[in-house]
């Protein structure tokens, strides 16, 4: 079983830059998106083979999440089931015979930390939503968290140890999931690979040098530990300031 997970800053755009290729040619059983930024009359593709799965923000041009499943799911869910964070197109859950699949997009704490406070809620609420869920199967989530976890997960983490998306909040929300009994399964098969990122800014030449930060994960229950065959970075595919991710796992 193939999984890809990507945040796609704009799904259109992204179309335009050749996502479809990309799609076409990795061929996975299931492909997450991020940030998608559509409504749903601005759904830019059919795909052929698939079922498609979009929870749309609210808000235009905003966030936003997909999910395309080659096989049908038993039950779909749109959310975590709480009015304050549903409203941004942020989660979908499938559900299949053997587990569940998750795509989540995690709120950004944004500039001087601003929507901290919101975004320790929603972590909270998140890992409540996916424990209650392994209760029944285990639990394949993945998608942009908007964390780097380790020092070895970004570039510069001196000088952002107070920014968003590295501060000690939000990596220690993340440690939470992982002694929770979720594996990050990056670091499972890679556990001292340093350069190993999925989110480059647009300004100084950060993708040219390499100057990323890891915030993009597949994390799955510890009893599918066995389960698992690969995991990979796509770094050299463009179309958005993140690249894919991807997860092999037996059946």
């Amino acid at each position: 079983m193939k999984l890809i997970s990507w945040n796609v800053n704009g799904i259109r755009a992204c179309v335009k830059n050749g996502f479809l290729d990309f799609f076409q040619k990795e061929n996975a059983d299931i492909f997450c998106l991020q940030e998608t930024k559509v409504q749903a009359d601005q759904i830019p593709f059919n795909l052929e083979g698939y079922y498609q799965y979009w929870n749309f923000a609210q808000k235009k041009g905003y966030s936003g999440t997909a999910i395309f499943t080659k096989k049908e799911p038993m039950k779909i869910c749109y959310g975590i089931g709480q009015e304050e964070h549903d409203k941004e197109g942020r989660v979908i859950t499938l559900e299949f015979e053997k587990h569940y699949v998750v795509t989540v997009y995690t709120p950004n704490s944004q500039r001087g930390l601003a929507r901290l406070e919101y975004r320790m809620k929603w972590e909270e609420e998140f890992l409540k939503f996916i424990k209650d869920l392994e209760k029944n199967k285990p639990v394949i989530f993945c998608g942009d968290l908007n964390v780097a976890h380790e020092e070895i997960d970004l570039k510069n983490p001196s000088s952002n140890r107070k920014n968003a998306g590295f501060s000690m909040e939000e990596r220690n929300k993340f440690g939470e999931i992982i002694k929770s009994g979720f594996i990050d399964t990056f670091r499972y098969f890679y556990p001292d690979k340093t350069n190993a990122y999925t989110w480059w800014s647009y300004m100084f030449n950060a993708r040219v040098n390499n100057a990323g930060w890891r915030i993009d994960y597949f994390c799955v229950s510890e009893i599918l530990k066995d389960r698992l065959k690969a995991a990979v970075i796509y770094n050299d595919v463009m179309g958005s300031d993140h690249c894919p991710v991807g997860l092999e796992m037996e059946e």
